[in-house]
């Protein structure tokens, strides 16, 4: 491509608070239509907003976990619109005193995306479009959110999916949202624009309500396509809203982009302004967990191979059963292990993962990898132990009894390998002519006629010196 690519991207975060912004009623996701909403957050004449302390502890959690300054003084705002699915027509938000400013986060490359604000607003309602009818919802009309808006600081789509994927796991990882965007609690508006190397920006649109982190790059691929083939026929890009459309693959235009003065905005009269004491912002702070950069590089230095610890860092519930079973001294490799490579197996989804509902305790897991470390079992013999455990919830005691744990004295395990020999005449004769794989018919037997309790290594050198002194 001969053009290069600006992107910013507004991301709209759904707030885990149990009650609306202004009002009483549930954010709980789904019920029948119109039975979580109200007087207030369905607009209706003389009621009050009332703002819900718990959203602005949220947002300053969510600016600190991405590096930003906290406006001590701050207010909410009207932004004037009409639309079905705001019944007031206007929207309260935040416009010239976000809660949040200047913050950052950090993709791989170590290149950082700078975050230029995060303020606090009520979500809309949902038009629901069926049958030639278009319906609307009002229970998500009034849920809470905060929206982080990103400088033009990305220029790829891949530096785009990145930086989104990493926006959602540090908000999962903090409290602040689960951030589940086939649900809506997590959408991405992805601001494009097209210009030549030395030239000024140019003419950017903006993508609205992208649900998936694969629908990020596919969107921005097509509309940086459509806006190539715009300029490079001579023709002007035009400042427009657009939509993805996955089912069709396709970008096409919703209507021309509004500015900030289109909105008309003015401070919220029916809500005073606030303050949030520098003391309050410290307490926040000091409750943040370890974030999921940290935590990668920390397993990382713990010397888990990069690969198997990417696969449990970005799940706060799988790291916490991780860090238990650590730290009640079991091997960090073997408990890496055992959650990825049986765990795993019980957990279809992302979804089934984030929650980690199993119901073995990181106590259990401990246990039975401790059998491992202190060679008292196999490995493979632990996994099989595991899948009944997470079947049953039962201890390692009643699949592993005190028999089971004690090992082959050098006599018995001389015998073993001595039968493997002499059951396996063929093999012996391979191994003679340089075929070194027939060795392997010997270690089922011996595994098996030992139930597991054999060490393979030492079995081997047994069974090459009775086999050299034949």
């Amino acid at each position: 491509m001969s053009y290069k690519l600006v992107c910013g991207i507004e991301t709209h975060i759904e707030l885990a608070t149990k009650t609306k912004i202004f009002c009483s009623c549930t954010t709980q996701f789904g019920g029948e239509p119109n039975t979580h909403c109200c007087p207030v957050c369905t607009g209706q004449p003389g009621a009050l907003p009332i703002l819900n302390r718990r959203v602005i502890e949220y947002a300053v959690r969510a600016g600190l976990a991405v590096h930003c300054d906290i406006n001590n003084n701050s207010h909410m705002d009207r932004k004037n619109y009409v639309y079905p699915d705001l019944p007031k027509a206007y929207q309260i938000s935040q416009f010239d005193e976000p809660v949040c400013i200047n913050g950052y986060v950090e993709l791989d490359s170590g290149k950082k995306i700078r975050i230029e604000r995060i303020h606090i607003e009520e979500d809309a309602g949902k038009l629901v479009h069926d049958g030639g009818f278009t319906y609307v919802d009002y229970n998500r009309g009034g849920v809470p959110l905060i929206e982080i808006v990103s400088m033009a600081d990305i220029e790829s789509p891949e530096e785009a999916r990145e930086y989104a994927e990493k926006l959602q796991l540090i908000m999962r990882n903090v409290g602040v949202s689960d951030c589940k965007m086939q649900e809506g609690s997590m959408r991405c508006d992805v601001n494009v624009s097209l210009h030549k190397e030395g030239e000024p920006w140019g003419t950017r649109t903006e993508i609205k309500n992208i649900n998936s982190l694969s629908n990020i790059v596919r969107a921005m691929e097509l509309e940086m396509e459509r806006q190539e083939d715009l300029l490079d026929s001579g023709e002007r890009v035009i400042q427009s809203t657009m939509r993805y459309d996955a089912n069709s693959d396709t970008v096409y235009v919703l209507r021309s982009k509004e500015n900030a003065d289109d909105y008309r905005y003015f401070p919220e009269p029916d809500i005073l302004r606030f303050y949030i004491s520098p003391e309050s912002v410290e307490e926040i702070r000091s409750t943040l967990p370890e974030l999921p950069d940290a935590k990668l590089k920390r397993y990382i230095s713990m010397g888990l191979p990069e690969n198997n610890a990417r696969l449990i860092y970005k799940y706060r519930n799988v790291t916490r059963f991780f860090d238990e079973a650590v730290e009640k001294g079991a091997s960090a490799g073997n408990v890496l292990n055992m959650i990825i490579g049986t765990i795993y197996a019980t957990l279809q989804t992302e979804e089934d993962k984030e929650n980690f509902n199993i119901k073995t305790t990181s106590s259990q897991l401990a246990e039975l990898v401790k059998l491992i470390d202190e060679k008292k079992i196999r490995a493979n013999k632990a996994k099989d132990v595991l899948s009944q455990m997470l079947e049953s919830g039962n201890d390692v005691s009643e699949y592993i009894k005190a028999e089971d744990l004690q090992g082959l004295s050098d006599d018995d395990l001389r015998a073993l390998c001595q039968g493997a020999v002499d059951a396996n005449p063929k093999a012996v004769e391979d191994i003679k002519n340089g075929k070194d794989k027939a060795i392997n018919v010997m270690f089922g037997f011996v595994m098996k006629n030992s139930r597991g309790k054999a060490d393979v290594k030492k079995a081997e050198e047994i069974i090459r010196e009775i086999i050299a002194n034949m």
